[in-house]
């Protein structure tokens, strides 16, 4: 059985891409960001709220893409989120970027570890995020990962 993805919309605006018209590199990890934002939130570990609490802090200790075909200004670009790994004080986020026709555009993946207060040193990440990383836990998905989006 495959575990759900989450999933993010965003349309490659004119301050995302080169001189080329294409977008540009490092922005592929913003939207892969503004997408693990709202899959935090989804699960109930809203970003503002942990940071502003400053008792679970997950910072991000790696991070690579693979570019697979240009986006280019004006598309409508799905992120597909999976948990790729959780492990005792970390977890690895797995981001598939895809157009309205289902073609990969582009794969990255984040490395999250857990810092204990005043976050200096790493810890076990907590059992309730755990508990709510574990249903998106992807394993080795096999299904079509591009879901058709609106109009």
């Amino acid at each position: 059985m495959t575990a759900p993805a989450f999933h993010h919309t965003f349309r490659v605006q004119l301050h995302d891409i080169d001189a080329a018209g294409i977008l540009f590199y490092g922005h592929l990890f913003r939207h892969a960001h503004d997408a693990y934002e709202a899959f935090m939130a989804t699960i109930g570990f809203p970003l503002h709220r942990l940071i502003q609490d400053g008792d679970c802090l997950l910072p991000l200790v790696h991070a690579e893409a693979d570019y697979r075909q240009p986006m280019r200004h004006g598309e409508l670009i799905q992120v597909q989120l999976s948990v790729k790994q959780i492990g005792d004080r970390a977890f690895t986020l797995q981001y598939r970027f895809g157009d309205e026709s289902g073609r990969e555009k582009a794969r990255a993946s984040t490395v999250h570890v857990h810092l204990s207060p005043p976050g200096d040193a790493a810890a076990s990440l907590p059992e309730a995020l755990v508990a709510a990383l574990r249903p998106w836990h992807s394993g080795s998905a096999t299904s079509k990962w591009f879901r058709p989006v609106g109009p």
